[in-house]
């Protein structure tokens, strides 16, 4: 939020602000420089997504875009007074404890927004709540710098399969489906993550609330238009889904998903954005010229106003505050073994890991990381993985994006979640051969025994802030798809020989 201090500083040059705003405009881009400095962690965090993130990279227009909002309300708001006004320290300290509470979870979403919202507040709290009216849409736009919505992938993954399948069989293709794994004669096809369409939802939605602002007055047509920017690109996905497969039935599938990239990463998204705005063009009822707001509404004296260099302070020392307390809660690491070894399991003996489908979970951060294989002498070959965390924190975490059974771009992929095995997790994924696992996954955080990320989440936050064991530990067990083998039997003949996993997740953690 620093570019509207520096769209103001701009517009005195033409004279189109006084003295009192060059002084409150400088003063707010001193205080969100430092504001940035402080958690430059998570503004490089930010950025980093935005830059090299395939889903967010829109994210890059969002402070240009910004800038041209205030821009084209330069005139009018050179006509409302900036006052420092202290309550919008409340929207700072707001931020500032979402950012605390995602340090001590370990979610980069709160974190990030944390740093949006104290950056919003600052402007309220600098500029003054008439001057924060006028640029309201500008200041919520900014919440699009974080990035948000992963969790739509698999919801439009199982929607863009649904709406394949048939296409393909009206079309004569004689194809079979398998999860999210979709196979015609000559090749099968993943819809994974980044083909569900997610990207341009998540883009178009930012896309068509600028839209609906600039060019509507109704908040009917505004609404119409919104619905009309999420359905659009959804149902286009979905096309190209279905032409893809449908090229690689007629010519290739190394063919079909060469041009499917040009077509996806250079074309799809702007033809679907021209395709928007013309379905809207005609409803547009808000004139090219017409201001976005009367300044002559917003000219009365607010009360519980401040100097501006004390507002200044006091945004800084609220923000400083939680940065502290993340501080004092960092060092509460739990203190683990030097070494651990994997357990002795009753009618159990070790193995050689596989070499027809070779796994392995994921965990980069980990302070301990063992896998090994089990066999019962009968038949039953079971793989064994501990992952153990002494404390969490960004980039060492216990969940986060691309950890886990399965990592980013892995050879696996999942296929289907399986009905829960112990309170475990279980999941069907399957790799080039092809060649199929199931795996089910256990968590323990704090005092919890879980399978659920959001879980994992709210023990940590628990455990960081009210104190309690710091250690967390992820436990896996694995079988093979082998012929004339359950490898869900298996699986639950280990585990019972095991014993509680909250046990065996607790010895790990050198705990008793």
């Amino acid at each position: 939020m620093a570019v509207p201090a520096a769209v103001f500083a701009a517009g005195t040059k033409a004279g189109g602000f006084d003295a009192r705003w060059r002084r409150h405009a400088a003063i707010l881009a001193g205080v969100a420089i430092l504001l940035v400095l402080l958690f430059h962690e998570d503004a490089a965090g930010l950025a980093k997504i935005w830059w090299t993130s395939t889903t967010f990279g829109h994210c890059l227009f969002i402070a240009p875009v910004i800038a041209w909002l205030v821009w084209n309300r330069r005139a009018e708001l050179g006509q409302v007074v900036p006052i420092a006004w202290w309550p919008g320290l409340a929207l700072v300290a707001l931020g500032g404890f979402g950012w605390l509470l995602g340090d001590a979870a370990s979610v980069a979403l709160a974190r990030h927004l944390g740093l949006v919202m104290m950056l919003q507040g600052a402007v309220v709290t600098i500029l003054g709540p008439n001057v924060a009216r006028a640029l309201l849409f500008p200041l919520c736009y900014a919440f699009f710098l974080v990035p948000f919505g992963e969790g739509l992938e698999g919801p439009l993954q199982t929607f863009t399969v649904g709406m394949t399948m048939p296409l393909l069989h009206l079309f004569g293709v004689p194809a079979q489906v398998d999860g999210v794994l979709i196979t015609i004669p000559n090749g099968y096809f993943e819809v994974a993550e980044a083909c569900s369409g997610a990207k341009f939802v998540i883009a178009m939605i930012a896309y068509g609330a600028l839209v609906a602002n600039v060019c509507f007055t109704s908040w009917t047509r505004r609404a119409i238009f919104m619905v009309v920017a999420l359905v659009v690109p959804v149902v286009a996905n979905g096309l190209r889904a279905f032409g893809t497969i449908y090229a690689a039935h007629l010519t290739s599938v190394e063919r079909a998903t060469g041009m499917d990239h040009i077509v996806y990463g250079w074309i799809f998204f702007g033809v679907v954005m021209a395709a928007v705005i013309a379905m809207g063009w005609r409803w547009f009822d808000r004139a090219p010229d017409a201001p976005v707001f009367d300044p002559a509404t917003l000219q009365a004296e607010p009360k519980r106003r401040i100097d501006v260099l004390i507002a200044a302070a006091l945004v800084l020392t609220v923000a400083g505050a939680f940065t502290a307390w993340s501080a004092a809660i960092a060092g509460r690491a739990q203190i683990l073994p030097t070494a651990i070894s994997l357990p002795d399991v009753p009618g159990w003996r070790r193995a050689p890991m596989s070499v027809r489908a070779p796994w392995s979970p994921y965990y980069p951060g980990a302070d301990h990381y063992l896998i090994g294989r089990y066999d019962n002498g009968s038949g039953d070959v079971v793989d064994l993985a501990i992952a153990v965390y002494g404390s969490q924190h960004e980039g060492k975490e216990l969940v986060s994006f691309g950890t886990g059974a399965i990592r980013e771009d892995d050879i696996w992929v999942r296929i289907e979640d399986l009905p829960d095995l112990a309170g475990g997790a279980a999941m069907r994924v399957t790799a080039p051969g092809p060649v199929e696992r199931q795996i089910v996954t256990w968590y323990r955080v704090g005092d919890a025994l879980t399978h659920s990320d959001k879980r994992v989440k709210l023990e940590t936050l628990e455990a960081k802030l009210l104190g309690g064991p710091q250690r967390a530990v992820a436990v896996h067990v694995s079988a093979e798809v082998l012929p004339g083998r359950n490898p869900r039997a298996a699986m639950e003949r280990f585990v019972q020989a095991l014993g509680p996993i909250d046990r065996v997740a607790d010895r790990s953690a050198g705990l008793p």
